[in-house]
């Protein structure tokens, strides 16, 4: 049985004294929760909110990660940083990071094989806009997508990293797939999983939906049978309705 995962993207949100609120608001409201639940605040918020989540059941996640050591990379955090403030997870290829900053999957797949070796977990994401939807290329894509993040890593960390499913043209939109749509999609991805590493990989790796999930459908959308959990924007800035969407 994979154990379903629901990751807090708080983008750019949260001082650091707003962080260690909400954080604190959070704990109790989740301490019960039947998945695997991440927050995944901005960099200059993970030092502020690792103390408090000691001996929790929440795990402190990053919004990137730099696939070098250390070096001449102005701006960027390397994994070794995030291993030390204790970051369990790391999501790589958002969309966001795509569109406005450049990623490409070649440097998804860089940032992903890093976070590896430093043993964090990326969580690696997918997906296609509007127009590729409807042009009929979404099944090409997020299996042209998962094959190059993908690219040599062993079968034994794929089954340990987390795959994102994240419509682009249902972030932030108030759009969201249906039910059905989310997880067709996602067993093409675990299809492209399969063809790649086999049956067994395939079927332990989680696939998260991450496109505009909220206490109002996470419980349908966590009831199919590819769906793995969830990354939430919105919806995880404030932790009673991030709390509902995490006891789905």
């Amino acid at each position: 049985m994979r154990k379903p995962v629901i990751a807090g993207n708080w983008k750019m949100n949260m001082s650091p004294n707003e962080a260690k609120i909400l954080v604190t608001e959070l704990i109790p409201l989740v301490k019960d929760a039947k998945c695997e639940v991440v927050v995944c605040p901005p960099y200059i918020d993970l030092a502020a909110v690792k103390p408090i989540l000691e001996g929790t059941n929440i795990k402190l996640g990053a919004q990137n990660v730099h696939w070098a050591e250390k070096g001449a990379f102005t701006g960027e955090v390397s994994a070794a940083m995030l291993k030390e403030l204790g970051v369990s997870y790391a999501i790589v290829g958002h969309s966001e990071r795509r569109q406005y900053f450049g990623e490409t999957d070649e440097t998804v797949n860089k940032r992903a094989r890093a976070a590896l070796a430093a043993g964090i977990i990326p969580i690696v994401c997918v997906g296609e806009s509007l127009s590729q939807r409807e042009n009929g290329e979404t099944d090409a894509l997020v299996t042209a997508q998962v094959t190059l993040a993908l690219d040599s890593i062993p079968a034994s960390d794929v089954e340990r990293l987390v795959i994102a499913y994240e419509p682009i043209w249902a972030i932030g939109t108030g759009k969201t797939a249906t039910k059905e749509q989310a997880n067709e999609t996602i067993a093409v991805i675990r299809a492209a999983v399969r063809s790649l590493y086999g049956e067994a990989t395939a079927s332990a790796v989680r696939i998260q939906y991450g496109g505009s999930m909220n206490a109002a459908n996470a419980t349908e959308l966590m009831s199919m049978g590819e769906i793995d959990g969830g990354l939430i924007g919105g919806a995880s800035l404030k932790a009673a309705d991030f709390s509902k969407v995490v006891n789905y």
